[in-house]
């Protein structure tokens, strides 16, 4: 099965440092030569040491490597965080021979504890000369990344441009503090296409957008959020400088593999037993359905009905009304399935429907939940999961 590594002109490595027990904590990303880059990052005021050296790095649209750590968030560290994410850009110029502002570098774990600077500098030296594009590596680096996951997130797409094959790979890491505006992920891209930094920009903030922006676990949108992708030419393609049909391909596939990595986060939230896709049409304006779904899947109420198969589908259409969305209540449909379809609202109307059918139905890992408001072309799609006893344990037991 095809991996990042596939993506040519790559190199990687996934390293135990000390910052963990056991498991590994610290992935590395290089390019062979320049790539065109574009991130996003964690719309939270508060904001972790790395991510303000990145957002600075990543503005001309160039970076040749990725440092990320986990185990540590390096968030509310102060001057003591801030160095040391400096320092991890030192030891990656310094051992790669690469211009500091070419790197990006990235956190995960918990807030508000010390840096362990010292380790993963050490851990940056001792593993540079690991890098390789063997299969290996790519499994190593998706392991590196994780905090609280239960499983390493990885995708893959390929296609062709300008008669060449293009391979795009990603890792990505989250499953608490989850929530649209970006959640406690990250996501490194990987992809060996030509197109400009500008177009890569407007693709990923486009893609973004529609994927890891419309999931939700708990509500909490994180300080470290940070979803990068470099492309750097290898497949040999003529550069994509302008919209087209090749930029439409390119923002596809990517919007395939984003698509792909956020319903595996979602799957994968603390304690979750269930994956809920909400499709929402209708409404004036897709934004209006973007911001209905937001308020449904984050509500307590219908995630919990959901974990207990409870079919008190009110909670529903409830959510939807606080949503501060403009609809006529008396004009809407609600259906949920799974194996099979139920509607339960037809023009604000209950349908007599079987309720122990309904709850047999919501057994099941994965619930669609379909409201249509019949009053216009606005319609969206998003993610989100059930909330469980073992959220509540997993929380409260994070750093002790």
């Amino acid at each position: 099965m095809e991996n990042i590594t596939d993506v040519k002109g790559f190199t990687y490595w996934g390293a135990h440092t000390g910052v963990k027990s056991k498991r590994r904590d610290l992935g590395i990303i290089m390019s062979d030569n320049p790539a065109s880059a574009a991130a996003v990052f964690t719309k939270n005021v508060v904001v972790a040491e790395p991510i303000k050296i990145s957002r600075e790095h990543i503005k001309k649209g160039i970076i040749r490597a990725i440092v990320v750590n986990s185990g540590n968030a390096n968030a509310c560290t102060g001057q003591q965080g801030y160095l040391g994410a400096q320092a991890m850009i030192a030891a990656m110029s310094k051992e790669f021979k690469i211009p500091r502002e070419q790197i990006l570098v990235a956190s995960t774990g918990v807030i508000g504890r010390d840096f362990p600077t010292e380790k993963i500098v050490a851990g940056i030296r001792d593993n540079a000369r690991k890098l390789t594009n063997r299969r290996v590596a790519g499994s190593l680096l998706a392991s590196a990344i994780l905090t609280t996951d239960t499983f390493p997130k990885e995708g893959f797409v390929s296609f062709e441009l300008d008669g060449k094959k293009i391979n795009m790979g990603a890792v990505a890491k989250g499953s608490g503090m989850i929530h649209p505006n970006m959640g406690t992920m990250l996501g490194f891209i990987m992809c060996d296409a030509a197109i400009s930094p500008k177009l890569l920009d407007k693709a990923l903030k486009d893609v973004v957008d529609d994927t890891f922006n419309m999931i939700t676990v708990d509500g909490d949108t994180s300080t470290n959020d940070m979803v990068s992708i470099l492309s750097n030419g290898a497949a040999g393609n003529k550069e994509i400088k302008e919209e087209g049909p090749e930029f439409d391909l390119f923002r596809e596939k990517l919007q395939v593999l984003c698509q792909h990595l956020a319903k595996m986060i979602v799957s994968d939230g603390e304690g979750a037993s269930k994956l809920i896709e909400y499709q929402v049409s209708g409404l004036k304006t897709r934004e209006d359905a973007r911001q209905v779904i937001r308020t449904i899947s984050d509500s307590s109420l219908v995630k919990t009905a959901m974990f207990g198969r409870d079919p008190n589908w009110g909670r529903i259409v409830a959510a939807a009304g606080r949503a501060g969305v403009d609809f006529d209540p008396e004009k809407t449909d609600l259906f949920i399935s799974s194996t099979s379809e139920m509607q339960l609202l037809e023009n604000g109307q209950p349908v007599r429907a079987n309720l122990g059918e309904l709850k047999k139905l919501m057994r099941s890992t994965e619930i669609t939940i379909r409201l249509d408001f019949n009053q216009g072309g606005g319609s969206a799609v998003g993610w989100g999961c059930d909330l469980s006893y073992e959220y509540v344990r997993i929380n409260a037991e994070y750093t002790t």
